[in-house]
Order: structure tokens, then C-alpha cells, then sequence
């Protein structure tokens, strides 16, 4: 009995250790995040300042492991063409944890009125366009920097080893090219060491600042572009009987395709989404033109019902041409798996979300038909990505991807604090 109580007593007395050691170490974090918050914010504005194009971050990559080198980590470069990987080996043994940031901006020209507005051109499918950080991936790159920061700091009280992954093009690779996150995983960016879990964030410009959202198994959808040619017959538009209109077939694989999503998919069990989004073809108001091109975008949030699309889409296009006497050649391309939260990682990673943000402004959010090829990492390994506020109360939300596309920056604090604390959590909890 005497030994029953010893081991009670003693089990007690780790536990409240551990518990007073993992509350010590996240008021640091809470208090070295209002401290670097300027910062943090300094080097957002840098980034959103001087915005490069997908595998073209040659000078946010060099910004990037300068300041990873100037902290004493180990740090790896031009992965992926131009990511960036840093590792923090803690003093401890425990899991490796991967913490991941996007480092792209897109072919947008900045409108809005901010003083550190960006100005930049780049090369896009052979066109000079304005740059710009419309999605975020600044805010993206200066948390993590934050982050790696704050956990170096305490260094030797980590039980376990993180690895920063700054990753490029996550809004594609340029045509011809690879890259982003698939690229890297193929490259090995998830091993030696052995990455155990990643967790990943984006801001909002919808959403509060302040809050996070969050949702187990699928929170974005699949996504694959197509692109669709229709070859007819050339006429003189006065005397269509002479020619095969490609035009009139296209209408017609068009608002039949709209039956995919609306007659074949099972919508009380995930969304999808069959979009077209451009058409190009004829050069005058009187010629039946010989051919026609059309693109667009293939969203599903089942991996199954994403397989079904395609095989409708083929049946519906072909049938379409034939019936009209033309040929049609579609073409589905590669694109990103569901963004897939592992329910069990969720579930044990839920409470800390909670306590970093307050139980009133942690939520379940539905899942959305947005893309992300973060889920590229969530293939290999269990992962969670998640959503924090930055939306301007005194603005309306413009939109990600547009020449408005505004944050306030006061939600990035948030975002340091929570990838933070999901490491020190996680790494406690595996280690129990």
C-alpha cells in the first residue's frame, strides 16, 4: 500500500511539473508575441512590398534564410527551386513537427491605398503584370518567422525537432514547370528527419481577427483545371449549313456539363464544382470559325465524386461533339488533392486552438471549394491547417486574389502565438 501512495505521489508530482513547465513556457510565447509583434509586421510589409511570382522568389528566399542563418539554425535552400527549410533541434528528444508557410504572390495589380503598396512587375504565360500579395502568403511568411523565433529562443526546452518549410509556388507552377508542395515532398522535404505531423495557416480577410476555423477530414477541395478544343468545319456565317459550327457546340457542352454537379452528384454529401472560365474563338461578327478553346475548374471535396466528374465530363464532351459533327479533345490536368485535417490530430490539437484563441472565437467552420496544396504534406504525413482572422472591422472584405485584397494586421499575433503553442502542445503530448 505504502508503495500504491509513493507512485501516486510521485506521479503527481511529475504531472504538475509538467503542467507548471508547459504554462511557463506558454507565457513566454504570449509575451515574446506582443513584443515582436512590430516585427513581425516590419517583415510582412517587406514581403508585400517586394512580391515575386510562383518559383520566381529568388529574393524573398535569399530574405528569408538570412534571417534563418542570423537565429543559428540549420538551413537548406533552393528546394523546390527556390524553398527554403530550416531545422530547430530541441533540447530534448520527442517528434519532429513540421510548420509550413507559402512564399508566392500573384499576376494582380495592387489598388489598395497602404503605403508599402506593391509596384512590382513580373513575367506571366508570356505577359508583363502587376505583382502583388492578394492571397496573404506575406502574412504567411512573417509568422513563421516570428515563430521560429520565439521557439529558438527556448531552444533547450523543446522536446522534440521542428522544421520551417518557406514553400514557393503554392498557386501553381508555371506552365512546363514543377513545384510548390508537391515538389518538395518529392524532393524529400518531409524526411531526414522523418516529419511526425505538419501544421499550416491562412489568414482571412473574411474573417474576424482574432478567431480561427477549423474542421476536421476535408476543410478545401480538390482542383483541376481542364482545357477543352473544339475543331468544326469553317463557314461563312450567312450559310452555316455549309460548315460545322464549333461555337453553337461549345454553348451546348456547356450548359450540358452544368448537369454534373446539379443531376450526378450526391450534394447532401460534399459540395463540387464544374466551372468554365474562359472561351476563345472567331476573329469576325460573319465567319463560322474553324475552332474554339475553353478552360476551366474542377472542385470537389470526395475524392470519388471528383473521379466521377471527370468520367462525365469525357462522356458529355464527346457525345456533344459527335452529335454535331465536330471533333473535341479535352484535357484534364494535374492538380491538388482535398486539404485533409487528420480527425485524430484535430481532435488532440482542438483544445490548444481553443485555449490560444478563446472557446467563443475557436469554430468548426464548413468546408470550402477553395484549393490548397498544402495537402500535398497532408498525403504523407497527418496534418492540420487552419484559418485566423484578418479582417479590417471598418473595411468590407474584398476578396482573396483581388486588386483590393487588404488584411489587417493586427490578426498575424494570433497566428504566432497559435503555431506556437501547437508545437509545445503537441510535443508534450507525444511525449507523455
Amino acid at each position: 500500500m505504502k508503495k500504491v501512495l509513493s507512485l501516486i505521489f510521485v506521479s503527481l508530482f511529475t504531472l504538475s511539473s509538467f503542467a507548471q513547465s508547459t504554462a511557463d513556457l506558454k507565457k513566454i510565447i504570449d509575451e515574446r508575441a506582443d513584443e515582436i509583434e512590430q516585427q513581425v509586421i516590419d517583415w510582412r510589409r517587406h514581403f508585400h512590398e517586394n512580391p515575386e511570382l510562383s518559383n520566381r522568389e529568388f529574393e524573398t528566399a535569399a530574405y528569408i534564410a538570412e534571417y534563418l542563418n542570423e537565429l543559428g539554425l540549420e538551413v537548406e535552400t533552393e528546394i523546390a527551386h527556390t524553398g527554403v527549410v530550416a531545422l530547430l533541434e530541441g533540447g530534448k528528444p520527442g517528434p519532429v513537427i513540421a510548420l509550413r508557410a507559402d512564399m508566392d504572390a500573384l499576376p494582380v495589380t495592387e489598388r489598395t491605398d497602404v503605403p508599402f503598396k506593391s509596384t512590382a512587375t513580373g513575367m506571366y504565360q508570356g505577359k508583363e503584370v502587376g505583382v502583388m500579395h492578394a492571397c496573404g502568403h506575406d502574412t504567411h511568411m512573417a509568422i513563421l518567422m516570428g515563430v521560429a523565433k520565439i521557439l529558438t529562443e527556448m531552444k533547450d526546452d523543446l522536446k522534440g525537432t521542428i522544421k520551417f518549410i518557406f514553400q514557393p509556388a503554392e498557386e501553381g507552377a508555371p506552365q512546363g514547370e514543377e513545384g510548390g508542395g508537391e515538389l518538395m515532398v518529392k524532393e524529400g522535404v518531409l524526411q531526414n528527419p522523418d516529419v511526425d505531423v505538419i501544421f499550416g495557416l491562412h489568414i482571412n480577410d473574411a474573417t474576424p481577427v482574432g478567431t480561427i476555423r477549423y474542421r476536421p477530414e476535408g476543410i478545401m477541395a480538390s482542383v483541376n483545371s481542364f482545357s477543352l478544343d473544339i475543331k468544326g468545319k469553317q463557314a461563312h456565317g450567312s450559310a452555316p449549313w455549309n460548315g460545322v459550327d464549333p461555337i453553337v457546340t461549345a454553348a451546348q457542352i456547356i450548359n450540358n456539363a452544368q448537369t454534373i454537379v446539379s443531376r450526378n452528384m450526391e450534394l447532401t454529401k460534399q459540395a463540387a464544382v464544374v466551372t468554365f472560365g474562359v472561351i476563345e474563338g472567331g476573329v469576325r461578327h460573319n465567319i463560322i470559325p474553324e475552332s474554339i478553346h475553353l478552360e476551366g475548374t474542377i472542385r470537389a471535396l470526395d475524392e470519388d465524386m471528383r473521379q466521377l466528374i471527370f468520367k462525365r465530363l469525357e462522356t458529355i464532351v464527346q457525345n456533344t461533339a459527335e452529335s454535331n459533327g465536330a471533333e473535341a479533345t479535352l484535357t484534364i490536368h494535374k492538380g491538388y488533392p482535398i486539404t485533409y485535417n487528420d480527425p485524430e490530430l484535430t481532435a488532440m490539437m482542438a483544445p490548444t486552438i481553443e485555449e490560444v484563441a478563446g472557446e467563443e472565437n475557436a469554430m468548426i467552420m464548413d468546408a470550402i471549394t477553395g484549393a490548397e496544396d498544402f495537402s500535398f504534406f497532408q498525403k504523407e504525413v497527418p496534418g492540420l491547417y487552419f484559418f485566423i482572422g484578418g479582417k479590417d472591422p471598418n473595411r468590407e472584405a474584398s476578396g482573396h486574389h483581388t486588386p483590393d485584397f487588404y488584411i489587417d494586421e493586427s490578426g498575424m499575433k494570433l497566428g504566432v502565438r497559435a503555431m506556437s503553442n501547437l508545437v509545445i502542445d503537441y510535443m508534450n503530448s507525444a511525449g507523455m
